[in-house]
């Protein structure tokens, strides 16, 4: 079965234009969720509207209202929405184009892909998706989903194009409420250094299929067993390393961190206290460094 579009409408660009459809670039379909029931008759609960004066109403009698006051508020009827008309309900008017790393992460919200809707806009769809790829360079566009117009960045992807929703700049938070008691100060040397030690140490390929949900999973598990009629295990806590502090951890890892040979010989004066940032780096760096192998022999395996 072809998948459904949740937008329909046409893709501009000065006077060129093409029929486009969208569809949702994720699903959360495959999640685990849950269904509250009764707890004698396990019937599913439904959640029928209340009024605090009249008690269950019908649907067919509730309406949209705006809260512009505490408790008062304005309906807003069908008709009302369908007089405000905008370019962009049936539109993805190109506005302008940026470099894809301007757009800063926390205004990107929901991924859609995009296509063709039909032959006739192939072509054009085609040299548009070119363009794109090489100049380097996304679309700024608006569209309205849901009865809201949402500001996209397009872009060329595979065969097609890939859409991301924009979040509106009074939706993202600013970093100063949760950054300014920070220190700004640079870090000691050599606590950088085995910092970006144990970062080499790690460097890999991403690849979204290593990194399950675990906790799906394990629920996943759960509930298979207790379909077979069995008491769910309980998971062990998972086990954590003795670390004392950074530095020692990063040291260890490194091999710099070795015990001193006991001597009856008079001990030589003691040497300043590592900070615990210090100590704990080195005895990471070590840890990272011990499992490496069997990581790897096991990924052999």
């Amino acid at each position: 079965m072809a998948p459904r579009a949740s937008w329909k409408g046409h893709i501009r660009l000065s006077l060129v234009s093409c029929a486009v459809k969208m569809f949702p670039a994720t699903s959360t379909s495959e999640r685990i969720s849950f269904n509250q029931l009764h707890k004698d008759t396990h019937n599913r609960i439904n959640m029928k509207p209340v009024d605090p004066e009249l008690g269950l109403v019908e649907r067919s009698d509730l309406v949209r209202g705006y809260e512009y006051e505490a408790k008062q508020y304005i309906i807003i009827e069908d008709e009302d929405l369908e007089a405000v008309r905008i370019e962009s309900n049936h539109t993805l008017n190109i506005e302008a184009f940026v470099d894809e790393n301007e757009v800063d992460e926390i205004y990107q919200d929901a991924p859609y892909y995009l296509a063709p809707d039909g032959a006739m806009a192939e072509e054009t769809f085609v040299v548009l998706r070119e363009a794109l790829r090489k100049s380097g360079k996304v679309a700024i566009a608006r569209l309205v989903l849901s009865s809201r117009e949402r500001v996209v960045t397009i872009g060329a992807r595979d065969k097609g194009m890939f859409v991301t929703t924009l979040r509106n700049p009074n939706e993202v938070r600013g970093t100063a409420e949760y950054f300014d008691t920070i220190p700004q100060g640079k870090p000691d040397a050599e606590m950088l250094d085995l910092a970006q030690k144990l970062i080499d140490q790690k460097v890999t390929h991403f690849d979204p299929k290593a990194y399950e949900d675990r906790y799906e999973v394990a629920l996943m598990s759960m509930i298979k067993e207790k379909l077979k009629g069995h008491k769910p295990i309980i998971a062990a806590a998972p086990e954590r390393g003795n670390v004392i502090n950074l530095m020692d951890a990063l040291k260890a890892s490194l091999g710099e961190a070795k015990p001193a040979a006991k001597s009856k010989a008079k001990a030589p004066a003691a040497a300043p206290k590592e900070s615990a940032a210090k100590a704990s780096l080195k005895a990471a760096l070590e840890a990272s460094k011990a499992a490496a192998p069997k990581a790897a022999a096991k990924k052999k395996a």
